[in-house]
């Protein structure tokens, strides 16, 4: 596998980890309180976008191997 395929990979890979954190991080904080101005459809967008990206990120994997 060359270097620019495995760089795309983690790319993709690590945008899937920032939003999940992100999104975990804006769940628990409107949970506790803090950030209670923000809409329950914010909340429901950053979940699928980590699920669209968690989905793609896999599929590239695999995708890739062949």
């Amino acid at each position: 596998m060359s270097q620019s395929r495995r760089s795309k990979e983690r790319v993709l890979t690590q945008t899937f980890g920032i939003i999940l954190g992100i999104t975990i991080a804006v769940w628990l904080l409107r949970g506790f309180g803090l950030l209670t101005f923000i809409p329950g459809g914010v909340i429901w967008l950053l979940i699928l976008l980590s699920l669209v990206t968690g989905i793609l990120s896999r599929l590239q994997h695999m995708w890739w191997r062949f």
